[in-house]
């Protein structure tokens, strides 16, 4: 093989060997941000879990309360009346 077509070579395999170390690093970079978005991902899931129950608990507890005023609100006509 001549010179020249060996010095080719050469600089072909290391121009294509550090092509592919760069795309392993940049391959590596989106599998860490891929991991942390599916960490956020789960963590969000599970805050909007416990913000949905939390709303579920405070609707019973608005419509448990809003039960007692009607009640109440009864309660005072039916003693104006009497009185």
């Amino acid at each position: 093989m001549p010179v020249y077509i060996a010095c080719m070579a050469k600089d072909t395999n290391t121009s294509f060997e550090h092509e592919l170390k760069r795309l392993e690093k940049r391959v590596d970079a989106l599998v860490r941000v891929c991991d942390r978005l599916q960490d956020e991902n789960r963590s969000l899931k599970q805050r909007q879990d416990t913000l949905t129950a939390e709303r579920a608990n405070l609707l019973q507890k608005n419509e448990q309360v809003r039960a007692r005023v009607e009640a109440m609100i009864g309660r005072l006509k039916a003693m104006e009346q009497g009185s």
